[in-house]
């Protein structure tokens, strides 16, 4: 232990500031669209029958100026029994994010854009979609988690 004591009017030390490799400026719903057409009929035809569900998930980016980007997910989900539509989702729901070129080399910012920042934003997308199909009469939807490495190898061949 030591006898030296600190002087509390010393400033602090300062602590070297973790750089972030992107920045998140703001999320938002950039289109969305709910129809229920055969409602109140279908409610008869889906107590005997379950729907299936067709779902479709994309992202993308584009630059909107030096660093800035919109990240966007789009969903589309289409729910049908014996035929005849249930319900029929669309959403675009997005983010505007700043990479910070210091920390994000070019090759990765495609990457990191369209596989990580996605990850971020899908439990705010399956809040909503749940909300929505809740809100419209049917049963709450919650989706399944979603590889966006795999959309991103699927969609431009690696990683």
């Amino acid at each position: 232990m030591s006898d030296a004591t600190q002087d509390p009017s010393a400033p602090a030390p300062e602590l070297p500031q973790a750089v972030a490799p992107l920045k998140f400026l703001g999320q938002f719903i950039k289109d969305m669209s709910f129809e229920a057409p055969l409602v109140p009929d279908i409610f008869n035809v889906l107590r005997d029958n379950s729907p299936e569900m067709e779902i479709t998930i994309d992202a993308s980016a584009r630059q909107i100026e030096g660093p800035l980007f919109e990240v966007m997910i789009s969903v589309h989900l289409e729910a049908k029994a014996v035929e005849k539509t249930a319900f029929i989702l669309e959403l675009a729901y997005g983010c505007l994010v700043e990479l910070n070129p210091a920390v994000v080399p070019p090759e990765y910012a495609h990457s990191l854009l369209l596989i990580e920042v996605p990850r971020y934003l899908f439990p705010f997308v399956r809040q909503i979609v749940s909300d929505t199909t809740s809100s419209g009469g049917f049963p709450p939807l919650m989706m399944q988690m979603v590889d966006f490495a795999d959309i991103y190898r699927r969609k431009f061949g690696s990683e």
